[in-house]
C-alpha cells in the first residue's frame, strides 16, 4: 500500500466527516472543518491517504511554540495495520517543522490502544478533565511530550 501525506482541503470534508462518524460517539460536522481549514489560522489538518482515497486525518492547532492534536482517526478496516501510527509521526514532524516544542492530546481514560500509541511516541500523563466527554461524561487524560 502505498501511503501518502497532504494537508487537508475543502474538497476532503466529505471524506473526513465519514471518517469522523465512523470513529467517534460525537463526531465534528463538515461545517467545522469547514470553519477549522477556512478560518482557523492555527489550524492545520493533514490526511493519509492511497489510491483507494483518504484513510485517516488528524487536526493539529499550533500556537506560538505549543501544538494539540484535535483529533486523529483511521477507517475503521484499516485500523491495526500501524497507520495510526506513521500518521501521528507525520503530524509530529510537522508541527516541529512549523516550529512547536510540545504537543498535547486529549483521550479517553478507557481508550487503552491510543494511549498505547501515544506512549510509544513519548507522551506522557499530565492530568485528567473531569467528564471531558459529552456523550457519556468520560474523563479525558492529558497527554503532553516535548519535541
Amino acid at each position: 500500500m502505498n501511503i501518502t501525506f497532504r494537508n487537508m482541503k475543502e474538497e476532503d470534508i466529505p471524506q473526513i466527516v465519514a471518517i469522523e462518524e465512523a470513529s467517534f460517539a460525537t463526531p465534528w460536522t463538515a461545517e467545522a472543518f469547514e470553519r477549522e481549514i477556512n478560518m482557523n489560522e492555527y489550524a492545520h489538518y493533514v490526511v493519509m491517504e492511497t489510491e483507494e482515497g483518504i484513510l485517516g486525518y488528524c487536526g493539529l492547532w499550533i500556537i506560538l511554540d505549543e501544538s494539540h492534536i484535535t483529533n486523529i482517526a483511521v477507517l475503521p478496516q484499516y485500523r491495526g495495520q500501524r497507520l495510526g501510527e506513521a500518521l501521528l509521526q507525520e503530524v509530529i514532524n510537522k508541527a516541529r517543522d512549523l516550529g512547536a516544542n510540545t504537543m498535547t492530546l486529549e483521550v479517553r481514560v478507557s481508550n487503552e490502544v491510543a494511549k498505547k500509541l501515544y506512549r510509544r511516541h513519548g507522551f506522557q500523563n499530565g492530568g485528567i478533565r473531569k467528564r471531558y466527554y459529552t456523550d457519556n461524561y468520560e474523563d479525558g487524560l492529558v497527554m503532553w511530550v516535548n519535541l
